[in-house]
């Protein structure tokens, strides 16, 4: 799943450690996310789009809808 994790974080001034801290994660979990070698959970999209000021999950993570 691709992201704008690692946009959006620039923008706030934010490191991965930093991001990770407020999510409670690790940063390797971050670096997974903007690497997209990892799918977060529900729970975890939502927070770390609520730390990036986003509104929508939709924002942060490109979900593509394979059929």
């Amino acid at each position: 799943m691709e992201t704008k994790i690692r946009e959006f974080r620039h923008i706030k001034g934010l490191t991965q450690q930093e991001l990770a801290d407020a999510a409670g994660v690790t940063r390797q979990t971050i670096n997974a996310l903007e690497n997209a070698r990892y799918n977060p959970s529900l729970l975890l999209a939502y927070k770390i789009t609520k730390i990036l000021d986003k509104e929508k999950i939709e924002d942060v993570f490109i979900i593509e809808e394979e059929i």
